[in-house]
């Protein structure tokens, strides 16, 4: 066999492109490569958000039905573990979520309702007792200036809050949206309940065949840690409606009574569902509502009160159940939580944290090949793996 000669252009012309490439730098060539993957991965996680932004009157509702259906799936296969017909304990899980949902709704809204006159009253009277202990402080500040200083103050809680106004508008910027939104949440879930197997089944069926068992496995893996992250969150949060709900009683007991107490806790228990910035949100209004009914010390009591359960639930219920499966750092949260509020509003935010959670599982089983000897994970394999 003779090897083809190439003419003498092409020679040179491969030769030259040979000591172009020699005189690039080994560091520089591994920084290019990384550069056009990154931009790649990039431009595709842009497209992917820019899409959800656009979908989110679908999106949204889908992603709440994953995380209810993250609740109630292990709630129905107990119920047909124990003989219950699939289609009763299907009907069980939809109907009383249905009932649950309403009761809290109807409590909250009952209680703003018969408490807000007075509320705001109240408010007003203190605003004034404080404008008049401004005025008459050692500080000399006249009525314009402290009219100033608060419209400064508010303006910069539009400006600060538009994101999460913008987020409450796109979340049900009509009835209409909100209902289809409502209704979506319902038949996603019901399907979910249903057929949840074989949709999951038909999904993984859209990679390609060598990769379907790592797909199924990292899927089966994210479910996982979703579903416990869902439990421990709800449980989580009831820990803190009730301790703060029943500390703000207590307080009442010493001071004439302490209004608003159920729907304090209710919404303890709703912003408890995003970490950190809804803790300190719900904290707020409860200290806020000592300091005008009951006023300075038992607002710092109420402060206490606050504090000591957000720090038993993050120092002791939170690294005692949830577990590492599940468990994002407390900065990557924060950051989690910011981007998705300032990407999606308030749905961005309450989304945030189980999917950097789930993100984070599905890429350390991949990462790691653990679908090639743990094709089926269950939460206590995630737990080891991590």
């Amino acid at each position: 066999m003779f090897r083809k000669r190439l003419p003498p252009s092409a020679a040179r012309r491969g030769a030259q492109q040979r000591s172009a490439e020699d005189a690039v730098p080994m560091g520089m060539r591994i920084a290019g490569a990384w550069s056009w993957r990154i931009l790649v991965v990039a431009g595709v996680g842009a497209l992917l958000i820019f899409l959800v932004i656009q979908l989110k009157l679908i999106v949204i509702p889908f992603l709440v039905a994953i995380l209810l259906g993250a609740l109630l799936v292990p709630f129905v296969q107990f119920l047909q573990r124990h003989r219950w017909p699939k289609w009763l304990a299907v009907g069980l899980a939809e109907v009383g979520l249905i009932g649950i949902v309403t009761g809290l709704v109807y409590l909250i809204v009952t209680q703003i309702i018969r408490g807000f006159p007075d509320l705001r009253d109240r408010s007003l009277a203190f605003f004034e007792e404080v404008k008049t202990l401004l005025l008459n402080s050692p500080l000399h500040l006249t009525e314009a200036q402290i009219n100033d200083y608060l419209a400064q103050a508010w303006d910069g809680i539009q400006r600060d809050s538009q994101w999460l106004l913008s987020g409450a508008l796109s979340f049900g910027s009509s009835f209409g949206h909100f209902l289809a939104g409502i209704l979506l949440v319902l038949f996603a879930t019901l399907f979910i309940l249903i057929d949840g197997k074989r949709i999951w089944a038909w999904t993984v069926r859209l990679f390609p065949r060598a990769a379907r068992p790592a797909a199924d496995g990292a899927g089966r893996a994210g479910w996982v840690t979703l579903s416990d992250f869902v439990k421990v969150q709800i449980f989580v949060a009831f820990i803190d409606a009730v301790g703060i709900g029943l500390g703000a009683w207590i307080l009442g007991l010493f001071f004439d009574g302490f209004p608003l107490v159920i729907p304090i806790a209710i919404a303890v228990f709703l912003g408890s569902f995003i970490p950190v910035v809804g803790a300190v949100l719900t904290g707020i209004l409860a200290v806020f509502v000592a300091l005008v009914y009951l006023g300075i010390w038992p607002a710092v009591i109420m402060l206490g009160i606050v504090l000591l359960v957000q720090q038993v639930e993050g120092h002791v219920l939170q690294p005692l159940v949830m577990g590492t499966a599940v468990k994002v750092h407390p900065l990557a949260v924060v950051f989690a939580v910011a981007a998705g509020g300032y990407l999606a509003g308030i749905a961005g935010a309450l989304f945030a944290v189980p999917v950097v959670a789930t993100l984070n599982v599905i890429v350390h089983y991949i990462a790691k090949g653990e679908w090639r000897e743990n094709p089926r994970p269950t939460l206590q394999s995630v737990l080891r793996d991590e």
